[in-house]
């Protein structure tokens, strides 16, 4: 069932309401069987006690009073236990203005007037079979604990200035061993507020010794018998694992940072997560540095989205289903047998959630089996950090993420103990996850992360492999080999061409020069994860799930790379665009999608994922819909009968040929003889503000009586300076002619303009009409018109979506063009009469814009701000344009995109005929 049916179908039942019959439309909106719902109108299966309950088993716990707290009443039928007798998967009271409800499962409510029903319509989707995602919640700690680690990083940069260039290595080294002390003396690992007290209690308050104190500690860690270590230091445990093994140089330390590490100590550190140290160092790190490698801190709520439907929602419904003890083991065995590869590991963030959850699946696991066999013997976690792979450019961010294993290790060490009673000593500290500090493109990822073990052979095998070998040719025998379980995810540098360094443009050089793509200059920087991660991809026992702009499912991107990864992959899952934010200090907010994919043999129920719901798929494509595997060609000519659309023109002038309204009217004063020398100009941002400029149209006949006036020949003088310094060579040579445009498109005609830079936010695109008089500039699409009914088509909701999944992007706004989002459009021949009653809805449109001339366009194109006139008369003409295509009404957006493409398909195929279209408009 569609979700924007569901939307629709509520709203019908609030204008129409009826206390009788409100929770019935209810249920059968979401799809609930009508015998079940006419059974319980009547009173036949309803299992409720008294008239104003209805209870349905497994889904519905509703009761209706008038009262005047209406939370006292859903309060009480939360904590009585009579209410789950039947499992109600949703708790819903009401007095018929307002509506309660409790979600058993997820535990989220809601609390709404009945009129505003529809704008929740999400909140009961599970009745329709659609899960909602449900975030977790994310700790202030957190981010209080990043910020006062921030703190002492300035401070000790403030004093040793030299540490950020010439012993980086050093300080990040120190930082991180800081912070595990402060995480170590709130967990156990060292008595409670251990490092915390030393510090206070053996330095002096102007902290002349602490650089020397903290020096003995870090030493006094890495030894095993401290017997000849002042006391102080033998009360610390052994903490090996490396992490202090290694001498490095201790920064100057000040009073103001032994003020800062005690405040810090005082910070409870025992329910922080271990992925905040990615929060840390994004707080710490140059903030030029952080951009210039496009990391982007990840929350954990952004990381469920990727490892469940990665591998976690697999693993927990095989859970779900094992009913035996055997299963159960296997299941575990499958687990402990898991590799999971970040080869953009940042500070280690999906790699540390990945860890835990996994560890609270064993868990899981474990009790059940302790459940079935009415068995407590333990058993002892061995899922291993050496099951986590990483590579990280940076190197700190490669220090804390080794740490931060070791960390999410105790805390799930922790929970174990809390659980079962014992569990596995945290210290020593064992190996951690393999991250390597490298360039992910440079790398080979199996050196990194290997693919295959090689199992040891059985006595039988080791006597046929010195058979083999023993004979004539010197063969080696072929060892018997298993291929790991590997799980690739993480969120690659994104990073469009324009902003590429020339270090990570060769980068690209290196992972594509023995590809078949052409072109991949043009690509942004992480398709080089999407292909690298591709190449490794040997079986179906590898899946992949990368955090990803869209920009490489827009535009001329999708042909360029994912022609050639579809031979040998598909995408398994996706998300709708959605921001991705974090709890992190000043945090980078990026429009992003989420794709998984895998082998082409693997099999996978594809889903492409929004807010709320996980709707099953037949493909998902390289635009992310369901729709064939096709790809949108640049054209040079119209697919559909439409008018020609070329580039406004290009003046390349620095502005100097350019004359505001105010300068122009300065100018007609000066020079009235001459004022036939400019013409009206206009740009995106003036039509944008409903305004307009003016420019020099200077013709050869007009070139002596504009040499005469001075400031024209100023003007034109600064124009041929400005173009002999450009990069182009065309511009150069145009400088000899400054009074000419740099690209001459204008034609003396009437003109249909298209904005070239859109917004994502636009319901419909603002598209203008200007007079012969007036010239466009580049910033526009042109259609010079003898008819306008292609405005109606090209104003249209339909041709907006089309423009937002095929065009590419600047930032996150769409760029309109001609050869993909014009000449590509598939629209049906349709009748003069239909064009007529398309026009008739046009000139509607232009008289709404009349009635608000005291509105600019942008203002009148806002989705928050159109007028209410303005949206019906492009609603109707919505109407009218999609009744081209087909007479049944499209229920979604889904169905809209997934027609056009296949219209699309049918009109680029020679082979197919007129017939295919009709056939198609019968759907």
């Amino acid at each position: 069932m569609q979700a924007l049916k569901i939307e629709e179908d509520i709203k019908k039942i609030v204008e129409n309401f009826s206390k009788e019959n409100f929770i019935f439309d209810l249920l059968l909106a979401y799809g609930i069987s009508k015998a079940t719902v006419t059974l319980t109108k009547k009173g036949n299966s309803n299992l409720a006690k008294n008239d104003n309950q209805i209870i349905i088993k497994k889904k519905l716990f509703f009761e209706a009073k008038e009262t005047k707290n209406l939370h006292a009443l859903i309060d009480n039928l939360i904590n009585d236990e009579k209410t789950y007798t039947h499992n109600p998967r949703f708790i819903i009271v009401t007095d018929y203005k307002t509506l309660l409800a409790v979600d058993t499962k997820t535990k989220q409510t809601l609390d709404i007037e009945i009129k505003d029903l529809y704008k929740r319509y999400d909140f009961f989707l599970p009745w329709s079979g659609k899960e909602k995602y449900v975030a977790p919640e994310e700790s202030i700690a957190d981010r209080k604990a990043a910020e006062k680690m921030a703190k002492i990083y300035d401070e000790i940069v403030h004093v040793n200035p030299e540490l950020t260039t010439n012993h980086n290595h050093a300080l990040n080294v120190f930082l991180t061993r800081l912070l595990f002390c402060f995480f170590a003396e709130d967990t156990l690992i060292f008595e409670d507020n251990q490092f915390t007290k030393a510090i206070a209690e053996n330095t002096n308050d102007n902290g002349s010794d602490l650089s020397a104190f903290i020096e003995q500690l870090f030493d006094a860690l890495d030894i095993e018998d401290k017997s000849n270590l002042p006391t102080v230091f033998q009360a610390f445990p052994y903490v090996n694992g490396h992490l202090f093994s290694k001498k490095t140089l201790i920064p100057k330390l000040t009073a103001n940072v032994r003020k800062l590490i005690i405040e810090c100590g005082e910070q409870d550190w025992k329910e922080i997560n271990p992925d905040i140290f990615g929060s840390m160092f994004q707080a710490v790190a140059n903030a030029d540095i952080r951009s210039g490698l496009g990391q982007h801190y990840t929350s954990v709520s952004n990381i469920m989205k990727v490892i469940n439907p990665l591998f976690l929602d697999n693993l927990r419904e095989e859970f779900e289903k094992a009913d035996t003890e055997n299963k159960l083991r296997k299941l575990l065995d499958r687990i402990y047998g898991l590799k999971i590869f970040d080869p953009a590991c940042g500070s280690g963030n999906f790699l540390i959630i990945a860890y835990k959850q996994l560890r609270l699946l064993e868990m899981d696991i474990i009790e059940k089996i302790q459940e079935i066999t009415g068995q407590h013997q333990l058993i002892l976690s061995q899922i291993q950090l050496t099951q986590f792979y990483g590579i990280e450019i940076d190197d700190f961010a490669c220090e804390i993420a080794t740490l931060s294993l070791w960390l999410a290790e105790h805390q799930m060490n922790r929970k174990f103990k809390d659980k079962f009673g014992e569990c596995r000593p945290t210290l020593p500290l064992k190996a951690s996850g393999k991250i390597v500090c490298g360039n992910a493109t440079r790398i080979d990822w199996e050196d990194v992360c290997p693919k295959f073990s090689t199992k040891e052979l059985d006595l039988h095998e080791a006597c046929e492999k010195v058979r083999w070998e023993s004979m004539p040719l010197g063969l080696t025998y072929p060892d018997k080999k298993e291929e790991y379980e590997i799980y690739i995810l993480g969120n690659p540098p994104y990073l469009g061409t324009s902003k590429q360094s020339g270090l990570q443009k060769s980068d690209k050089d290196c992972v594509f020069k023995d590809s078949k793509i052409k072109n991949y200059k043009k690509l942004d920087y992480i398709s080089c994860w999407f292909y690298k991660a591709t190449k490794f991809i040997s079986s179906n026992n590898i899946g992949v799930a990368f955090v990803t702009t869209n920009s490489i499912c827009q535009g001329e991107q999708v042909s360029i790379l994912w022609e050639n990864l579809f031979k040998s992959i598909k995408i398994d899952f996706s998300y709708k665009s959605f921001l991705w934010k974090n709890n992190a200090k000043n945090n980078a907010a990026v429009a992003v999608t989420i794709i998984g994919f895998s082998s082409k043999t693997r099999k996978y129920k594809k889903k492409i994922f929004s807010t709320y719901l996980a709707n099953e798929v037949e493909n998902i494509n390289a635009y992310l819909i369901d729709a064939n595997n096709i790809f949108i060609q640049q054209r040079n000519t119209t697919l559909s009968k439409f008018p020609e659309m070329i580039k406004g023109s290009a003046l390349s002038d620095d502005g100097n040929l350019v004359y505001s309204i105010e300068q122009a009217k300065i100018f007609e004063k000066k020079y009235p003889n001459a004022i036939h020398l400019l013409k009206k100009y206009i740009s995106n941002k003036d039509f944008m503000k409903s305004s307009c400029r003016y420019v020099l149209f200077i013709q050869e006949k007009d070139l002596e009586l504009s040499n005469c006036i001075p400031e024209i020949k100023l003007r034109l003088e600064k124009c041929k300076e400005f173009r002999i310094k450009s990069t182009k060579e065309a511009t150069r040579k145009k400088a000899n002619s400054p009074h000419c445009f740099d690209e001459m498109k204008y034609k003396p005609l009437s003109a249909i303009i298209i904005p070239q830079t859109g917004s994502e936010r636009r319901t419909y695109i603002p598209i203008g009409i200007i007079d012969k008089e007036t010239i466009p500039s580049n910033s526009f699409r042109v259609i010079y018109y003898d008819s306008i009914w292609i405005f109606g088509v090209l104003s249209s909701y339909l041709h907006n979506l089309w423009v937002k999944i095929v065009s590419g992007r600047q930032k996150e706004d769409p760029q309109y063009s001609n050869t993909l989002s014009y000449n590509t459009f598939p629209f049906p021949d349709i009748t003069d009469k239909q064009k007529q009653i398309i026009e008739m809805h046009v000139n509607n449109i232009l008289e709404e814009r009349e009635k608000y001339s005291d509105k600019t366009m942008a203002e009148l194109y806002d989705p928050d701000k159109m007028p209410e006139g303005l949206r019906r008369a492009h609603h109707d003409l919505d109407l009218v344009i999609e009744s081209c295509y087909r007479r049944k009404p499209f229920e979604s957006d889904e169905k809209r995109l997934e027609y056009l493409f296949k219209m699309y398909e049918i009109m680029t195929d020679p082979s197919k005929s007129q017939d295919a279209i009709e056939q198609l408009s019968l759907l």
